[in-house]
């Protein structure tokens, strides 16, 4: 496994495996590895890719009072985790490498990113487009992986591909969980015990509510306001959205039917976790 930290040699390392006829796998992420994100490399693998890996805690993406001084990293012990996979290479810029003096040009998708956790974090999904688009122009990737937990990303990935006419297939990956129900996530160590044991009511309101829609519920109120119920139940959860959507452009439903997400924030002590489940109606 390699280990790049500048853009041109990484750009040089595909250059050389497209001349050989690889297919170039590229899973993105802000490093602090667990099992979803080791899940992507995985499937990048499985698929006979050769498998780039970024770790990039991007600045652009948080807000002034978000935590980009406190997120979790830990180099060495991502570096061996993603050798033990078998990465091809992993690429590790500084933030002078991907913002140099005077960078000043943004991508933003607009409208998808309007709701769910752009209402609550504005900014972010145009640090995310922005930083996601280099790293294609950089890599240059035939197939790009991303979990679903982080839905809204999701689509607003594939939009912005699709748009922007980018040759690149978006693989996205079902969420990982802790074996009670938890999503993965690397902020999930900022769980005290007793906020641990909370954060699977996440999960499980999700769950009840797909529950009551398979049983032939149609209201988006009658759900949201059932998981806030069952949220509002334990005290260390502090709600900040439930949302009721259309799947694949994140409408608003006034009626469930096709395929739905029903995600939700909260925060749990000084962590902000997400989830969704997807139902088919």
């Amino acid at each position: 496994m390699e280990v790049f930290r500048k853009v041109a040699e990484i750009k040089e390392f595909v250059r050389q495996k497209k001349a050989q006829g690889k297919v170039i796998g590229l899973v993105p992420t802000m490093g602090y590895f667990h099992l979803g994100h080791l899940a992507l490399m995985r499937e990048a693998k499985n698929s006979g890719d050769t498998v780039v890996v970024s770790i990039y805690v991007n600045p652009l993406q948080f807000g002034p009072q978000e935590d980009l001084a406190s997120y979790p990293r830990d180099e060495q012990r991502d570096l061996a985790l993603a050798g033990e996979i078998g990465v091809d290479a992993v690429f590790i810029p500084a933030d002078a490498e991907m913002y140099p003096n005077g960078f000043s040009t943004y991508v933003e998708v607009e409208q998808l990113t309007s709701g769910l956790c752009g209402q609550f974090r504005p900014g972010h999904f145009k640090g995310v487009t922005t930083v996601v688009l280099k790293l294609f122009n950089i890599v240059t990737p035939d197939r790009a992986y991303f979990g679903q937990k982080d839905y809204q990303q999701l689509v607003v990935v594939r939009k912005m591909a699709e748009d922007l006419n980018l040759d690149v297939e978006i693989v996205g990956l079902p969420t990982v969980r802790e074996p009670d129900g938890l999503a993965l996530s690397s902020r999930n160590v900022y769980l005290n015990p007793e906020e641990r044991k909370a954060a699977p009511l996440l999960q499980q309101s999700l769950l009840k509510a797909k529950e009551e829609i398979v049983n032939g519920e149609r209201s988006p109120e009658k759900i949201r306001d059932l998981i806030a119920r069952i949220l509002q139940s334990e005290p260390l959860i502090r709600t900040e959205y439930i949302e009721v959507r259309e799947a694949r452009h994140l409408e608003p439903l006034e009626y469930l039917e096709g395929r739905i997400v029903i995600a939700l924030a909260a925060r749990v002590g000084k962590a902000r976790l997400i989830d969704n489940i997807l139902v088919e109606v």
